[in-house]
């Protein structure tokens, strides 16, 4: 019977990926057929949940400010499509060396913002706080492209952000998320997986991943998305004035058609929220900063909860955490994951 239902629901996973996409091929005019992404490192590893641990970073962070330490298993409740689950949490925060990549974009009216990206360079520094972390540039508009491959200082990416060149009027985000996810996964798994993602909210050009097709990669995979966007109008605007003066709990087939329709929406945001990391909006300097330093303490203050799904039925699951007490705290993790069927 648990056979049955799995096939069934693999069948309709299937089906609403179709019609997501017959869709999208409706409302669009006719685009070339996708070609492979540029290509990262050789033999990039691929992870495929199936009955193994379910990593859930999960940020916890007091009424007004600060991290609450020191919670145990029995202070948080995980549930998985609802259902509680057993979970286990290391005892130390998230201390594990950094892969960084810093995604920024170059298309359209980012080159309004290429002073404010030129000042990020010292920042990458709270990221690489070990001598073992390590950080790499990525920059798109139309297609996503390495400026900096993985390097232990900052020194390099911090030149290469200063010397940005304007692209075209693409920001092909999910492309970018997907061939940035694959670089991040060519890394030792010790290491934990960042990807810093500075964009405005909607993708524009991307002609190798849909939407369907990312939310299924950022659910296999261990990336934090922290996500610090602009927006285009904002942006064009405050230059214009210079020059002149908690119920996620529903069936796997729904969860997957409202994903890709919030990823329509704003899919910065949407990446951000299914792999545990945070999304916020900048306009001034001084905001962009702040946002970078908050990114960069919270990637590291996150308690580390793994589970054993009880039910690892094939598709989409959506997680909830919460604490066992209410704490008035604020708490940030992982909204989905997939999981993939047995071979």
């Amino acid at each position: 019977m648990k056979s049955n239902f799995s096939r069934l629901a693999l069948c309709a996973v299937a089906l609403c990926l179709m019609e997501v996409s017959n869709a999208g091929a409706q409302q669009l005019p006719p685009i070339e057929a996708p070609q492979p992404l540029p290509a990262t490192h050789a033999d990039t590893p691929t992870l495929h949940m199936t009955t193994t641990e379910v990593l859930v970073p999960t940020l916890v962070e007091k009424h007004g400010g600060g991290i609450l330490y020191g919670l145990k298993p029995g202070d948080f409740v995980l549930e998985d499509n609802g259902v509680p689950q057993t979970i286990r949490v290391q005892e130390e925060m998230d201390t594990a060396p950094v892969s960084l990549v810093v995604a920024v974009e170059q298309g359209g009216v980012s080159v309004l913002e290429f002073d404010k990206l030129a000042k990020l360079g010292p920042l990458l520094d709270l990221f690489l706080s070990d001598h073992r972390s390590q950080a790499a540039l990525v920059g798109f508009d139309s297609a996503p492209h390495l400026i900096c491959d993985y390097s232990k200082s900052s020194d390099t990416v911090n030149g290469a952000l200063k010397h940005l060149e304007p692209g075209d009027g693409g920001a092909a985000i999910l492309d970018t998320v997907s061939y940035a996810v694959d670089l991040l996964e060519s890394q030792p798994k010790e290491y934990r997986r960042v990807l810093l993602l500075i964009s405005e909210e909607r993708d524009h050009g991307s002609r190798h991943t849909k939407s369907a097709q990312l939310i299924q990669k950022i659910g296999e995979s261990d990336v934090l998305v922290l996500s610090v966007s602009f927006s285009p109008v904002r942006a064009e605007l405050l230059h214009d004035i210079k020059d002149n003066g908690d119920n996620r709990t529903m069936n796997m087939i729904s969860t997957l058609v409202m994903a890709v329709k919030a990823f329509k929406k704003n899919v910065a945001k949407e990446v951000a929220g299914m792999s545990g990391g945070e999304y916020t909006t900048f306009t001034g300097d001084k905001r962009f900063q702040q946002r970078v330093v908050d990114a960069a303490r919270d990637a590291r203050n996150r308690y580390l909860i793994t589970f054993s799904p009880s039910n690892p039925t094939p598709g989409l699951h959506t997680i909830r955490v919460k604490t066992a007490q209410d704490y008035g705290a604020r708490i940030v993790a992982r909204a989905n994951y997939w999981m993939a069927q047995e071979q």
